[in-house]
């Protein structure tokens, strides 16, 4: 951590070491995130290199960078962007700001958020706790797969609704239905999810 030496009337009284302690839960959040196919996970933080290195080891984080300022956090997402992967960024300090809305899904965490941070956020977590980060992740790609489905199912059967009317084999009461069970089968179908899996 940071070593603070104090004295008291001149004379030397002792030393305080500072250290920010590690999240719960921080170490089981990175694994579950590599189990959710993220490539690499990489710490921008303004400790002392010793204590990032450390903290970064003990986590699994795959990358670390440290001693930086707010400007060199944007930087370093800049080229971390640059090799066209998209990019999560999760923060919660008023000097996450810029990362969280540069990034390409900036994640808040609510709990302890700044207002700064929560605005330029695209996705706020509520609570502090990382283990929902794979969760958003997960979350999200579900709610895509759905997306895609509800939209192929929705233009298979609307298409072949208007090719069998084309032909005369059906008339308009039966293109009607099938608008509407097409509607109530993709909300059914979207309220999947509400459901997913804890990995």
């Amino acid at each position: 951590g940071t070593i603070t030496h104090m004295a008291v009337d001149g004379r030397y009284a002792g030393h305080i070491v500072i250290s920010d302690v590690v999240k719960p839960h921080a170490k089981e959040a990175i694994a579950a995130l590599h189990r959710a196919g993220v490539e690499k996970t990489v710490m921008l933080t303004g400790d002392v290199k010793k204590v990032a290195d450390a903290v970064a080891s003990e986590l699994g984080v795959d990358e670390v960078h440290s001693d930086l300022l707010p400007a060199d956090k944007v930087e370093a997402i800049s080229a971390l962007r640059e090799d066209g992967k998209k990019l999560l960024y999760v923060g919660d300090g008023i000097n996450d700001a810029p990362g969280l809305a540069l990034a390409d899904v900036g994640v808040a965490m609510g709990g302890i958020g700044s207002a700064a941070a929560l605005q330029a956020a695209d996705v706020v977590i509520m609570g502090d706790s990382l283990t929902k980060v794979p969760a958003v992740i997960r979350i999200a790609r579900k709610t895509m797969r759905i997306v895609r489905e509800n939209i192929v199912f929705a233009l298979v059967i609307k298409v072949g609704v208007v090719i069998l009317s084309a032909f005369g084999i059906t008339d308009l009461w039966v293109a009607v239905f099938s608008d509407v069970g097409v509607c109530l089968l993709a909300v059914a179908n979207a309220l999947r999810t509400m459901r997913v899996a804890k990995k």
